[in-house]
């Protein structure tokens, strides 16, 4: 390639900004149902976001269309900037969160699925606000670039270096061959999923404006919610939370796998070690915290947010156990109670799993499962090559060898992502944060979780952050939903050499 084809980009961007602009409109019946004065803003900014992206792309529809592997880093990045900066239009032009810096956080912290808010009351926010505020988790989780893959054929374009750039974990199954199916396939998965869950929570008690929220921010392992408590604000409600639990358990799968599992293929299911670990991982865990909390409360911390039973009742310790497992393992979000106010070794153990994320595959964040097996499968075999050093053993995952440039490519995802946590962490202190919480922001902001340690606990916020931590984290946030490397690539010398 001789030249970056910046049209091509461009006109992408034009695209993206349209489809965000339409995603847009969609507030606005939320907005007139509910008579809010807002709804004319908030089309306002639909229309301003759909104009500009026509502006892009129709003094560039007639760029080349070839897209090879620079140009699909680019396009997705700026892409998510560009998501960003007009998804933050409906805030500004409402007045609702009228600082730029701030809106600029709350909407990458939706886009990103990341659920850490600036928003101090957010049952005083207009309905209208608050759809637009859960529709950019829903838009995030599965990526507006490979909705736009699928459509990309009607205008002569191929979409493959974009789902590589999109999706750049340690394989890319594909439920067909062509990579539009496979986009369209997924995205059927995940609007039918997020109706079931609208459905369940509906009848099981919710509001249906409550129960499109929390579907559209489980399904995206967002956690962004409609009430200022949290999913702590229906504890007289365990079915709304075990539901709840079950579609953020389902989110945070392997999505190729939910469609086998769909599809009557339970065998294949369970067959896949990622999702034993992951699976089984879960359910241990959770019993792990379901005795800590029963048997080693800190009677000093034992009142939880809203909770209305006391900690020794087994079913209530096992309910919120398991759902802040989930939550925190899916990087979702949710809070049913402050699990910094259980005891140290609880806690700790919750942190250890902003460092773990879910499924190669899913919306969650993190650094995913198939990562830990993968480094722990070749740590155990580097002791097998002290005693055979002229042995060749391969690491196998799934019966299969595992390429030494996959295993490569693994440990310096996690070596590079571990810096960026240490390293965030030191500039977030150097912003005004204290240690416990520089270390809870940085490794939420990084990992996509939302809820974190010290002063950005569940039970605060990210507001009282000063404009340039917002604005580090904002950064992290998208390093870290698109993986780092899709990102970084873009600030190395060898991205802009020509070859």
């Amino acid at each position: 390639m001789k030249h970056l084809n910046i049209k091509i980009v461009i006109s992408f961007l034009g695209l993206t900004s349209i489809l965000n602009g339409l995603f847009m409109l969609l507030a606005v019946p939320f907005s007139i149902y509910h008579n809010e004065p807002e709804k004319w803003d908030i089309l306002f900014a639909g229309i301003t976001t759909i104009s500009l992206g026509f502006l892009l792309w129709f003094f560039n529809r007639n760029a080349p269309k070839n897209i090879q592997k620079k140009e699909g880093y680019l396009i997705v990045t700026l892409g998510w900037v560009m998501l960003t900066l007009t998804g933050s239009l409906p805030y500004l032009f409402t007045g609702t969160i009228p600082n730029f810096t701030n809106a600029v956080f709350e909407t990458i912290s939706g886009y990103s699925t990341t659920g850490s808010s600036i928003l101090t009351d957010i049952e005083a926010m207009p309905k209208g606000i608050l759809f637009w505020r859960s529709a950019t988790h829903w838009i995030g989780g599965m990526g507006i670039i490979v909705l736009t893959v699928a459509i990309l054929p009607l205008l002569g374009i191929g979409g493959m270096q974009l789902f590589m750039a999109e999706a750049p974990g340690p394989s890319a199954d594909k439920l067909h061959p062509r990579i539009t199916e496979t986009a369209k396939r997924l995205w059927i998965i995940y609007f039918s999923l997020t109706i079931t869950e609208f459905l369940l929570l509906k009848i099981a008690g919710m509001s249906w404006f409550d129960a499109i929220n929390h579907a559209m921010a489980t399904m995206s392992t967002g956690g962004f919610s409609t009430k200022n408590a949290s999913v702590a604000h229906w504890n007289r409600a365990p079915i709304i939370q075990y539901i709840i639990t079950a579609f953020m358990v389902i989110a945070g799968s392997n999505f190729v796998l939910t469609y086998f599992a769909l599809k009557g293929r339970i065998r294949k299911v369970f067959s896949n070690e990622e999702f034993k670990y992951y699976f089984f991982g879960l359910l241990g865990l959770t019993v792990i915290m379901t005795v800590l909390i029963v048997n080693f409360q800190d009677p000093q911390l034992a009142t939880s947010i809203n909770h209305p039973k006391p900690w020794g009742e087994t079913e209530s310790a096992f309910r919120h156990a398991a759902f802040q497992i989930t939550s925190v393992l899916t990087t979702t979000g949710f809070v049913s109670a402050d699990f910094t106010m259980w005891n140290s070794f609880a806690t700790m153990i919750m942190f250890s799993l902003f460092f773990i994320g879910g499924s190669a595959g899913s919306t969650s964040g993190g650094v995913k499962v198939v990562r830990h097996i993968v480094m722990i499968k070749n740590s155990f075999l580097e002791f097998k090559k002290l005693l055979h050093p002229n042995a060749i053993i391969p690491v196998r995952y799934d019966g299969n060898s595992v390429s030494r440039n996959i295993v490569f490519n693994i440990l310096s995802f996690f070596v590079l992502y571990m810096l960026i946590f240490i390293v965030g962490s030191v500039i977030l202190t150097f912003f005004g944060l204290d240690f416990k919480s520089a270390i809870g922001a940085a490794a939420s902001s990084l990992g996509n979780i939302g809820p974190a340690i010290g002063s950005v606990s569940p039970v605060n916020n990210f507001a009282h952050l000063s404009a340039s931590a917002k604005w580090f984290c904002s950064f992290l946030m998208l390093i870290g939903r698109l993986e780092l490397f899709t990102v970084l690539v873009l600030f190395s010398p060898f991205f802009w050499k020509k070859n």
